[in-house]
């Protein structure tokens, strides 16, 4: 009987004329097993050390089910617990001027956006172009700084015929070439200031740059009062 009991438990389901369960649960289990006692034959009763085997596998059931329920509930209460510090340190970084990884622009009626480049090496010629959401070259801009690190400029949000560009999405990029006229990689930022932080349902919680939304994953660095970005 015992092992008829293990093999149950071992099944994927559990199937009667009314209804089909996908698992096992401690309290069909303790039914099953006074079932079993209701329903033995007065002339062969259970054996003791079969109906204390039984036992055991309840009981081992009971303390895995509870001890599942226990770590599923530390596991919300962590989760609830790290996004409410994150909300809360994020709540001091309003007003901090930070360094926002990615080539990605969002335009939101901003006078200007401060754009960021980083040369592996010193650069002969540097171009700055300005994409918009179709993937059309909108701006084109020759820029003078080509120095090995982090080099930045303001753009006015305007195309390259001087006017200003509707709010959406755009993106921009950087083509450089070495002293030696060869294509080099280079890595692309911006410079924004932190207006508000927003909690969202689908995206977290999510930073505010002059009405635009930003992941936290974004920010590569917070800048010092003294170093920040000329622009927003």
């Amino acid at each position: 009987m015992v092992d008829s009991v293990t093999n149950l438990i071992n099944t994927s389901s559990v199937k009667n004329t009314r209804t089909s369960k996908s698992t096992l649960g401690k309290d069909d289990f303790l039914k099953l097993m006074i079932s079993q006692l209701k329903n033995q034959d007065p002339l062969s009763p259970m054996d003791g050390t079969q109906y204390a085997a039984q036992l055991a596998q309840f009981s081992s059931l009971e303390q895995l089910t509870n001890l599942n329920d226990a770590v599923k509930l530390s596991m919300e209460t962590n989760s609830q617990l790290t996004q409410a510090i994150n909300n809360t340190m994020m709540a001091t970084l309003i007003g901090k001027d930070v360094k926002l990884d990615g080539n990605k622009l969002i335009l939101s009626g901003q006078e200007n956006i401060t754009l960021g480049y980083n040369l592996p090496v010193e650069a002969k010629n540097v171009q700055l172009k300005i994409y918009n959401a179709n993937g059309a070259l909108v701006k084109t801009m020759n820029v003078d700084s080509s120095k090995i690190g982090d080099n930045k400029l303001s753009w006015d949000l305007t195309d390259n015929s001087g006017n200003k560009l509707t709010n959406g999405n755009y993106a921009f990029a950087v083509e450089a070439t070495n002293l030696n006229g060869e294509a080099m990689t280079v890595s692309l930022f911006k410079y924004g200031t932190i207006d508000g932080v927003k909690f969202t349902n689908d995206k977290g919680t999510v930073i505010l740059i002059n009405g635009a939304q930003y992941s936290i994953s974004d920010i590569s660095e917070v800048l010092n009062p003294n170093n920040k970005g000329d622009g927003k």
